[in-house]
């Protein structure tokens, strides 16, 4: 669960880039980061110890060699804290860091949809709606997670063809108050 200091830790878009480069492409250094991210070395290296400061990434100390330091994403529960734990300005950052991962994975879906390829089944959605309670919601969400945690992989036990997957699962009451569900 995030912590006040790891939700402002993700705060910066360059360092949830970092995160989201070492969940796919595996350990790496600040000079490696930095070229795939088009920083320098000091950036990344800052990025980083922000990161390992809030329990995002670890140093691979058995792979160091000399000044080079490798570093991985540490896998966690990453949710939110509930809302009625957090203080008016923490509820802010949550909302804002919200508001960023969103339109975060607006615009990557959007790239995928306009550069699809001859994969582009891999895409699989569905909306629907449907009346639940709050506790019924809640254990939805458990459930969503027992799913992903049975059908997916961790990137070093992952079958050779498979690709990171991103999986964005939400569910809210409908704010315009609907009368009846639909499919």
């Amino acid at each position: 669960m995030h912590t006040p200091a790891a939700m402002r830790a993700l705060a910066s878009p360059l360092r949830r880039e970092i995160l989201s480069h070492l969940a796919n492409h595996g350990p790496a250094t600040s000079t490696t980061l930095a070229k795939a991210m088009g920083q320098n070395t000091g950036t990344t290296s800052y990025h980083l110890r922000m990161l390992s400061d809030t329990g995002f990434v670890t140093e691979l100390r058995d792979r160091a060699k000399g000044r080079e330091r490798w570093w991985d994403v540490v896998k966690g529960d990453r949710r939110m804290p509930p809302r009625e734990q957090l203080t008016e300005s923490e509820q802010d950052l949550a909302e804002q860091l919200g508001d960023d991962r969103l339109a975060e994975d607006l615009r990557l879906l959007s790239a995928f949809a306009r550069d699809r390829d001859e994969d582009g089944d891999w895409q699989q959605g569905s909306r629907a709606s449907t009346f639940m309670t709050k506790a019924q919601l809640k254990e939805f969400h458990e459930e969503y997670l027992k799913l992903v945690r049975r059908f997916g992989s961790d990137r070093d036990d992952a079958p050779a063809d498979a690709r990171m997957v991103l999986l964005r699962w939400v569910g809210f009451p409908d704010p315009r108050g609907s009368a009846t569900p639909t499919s």
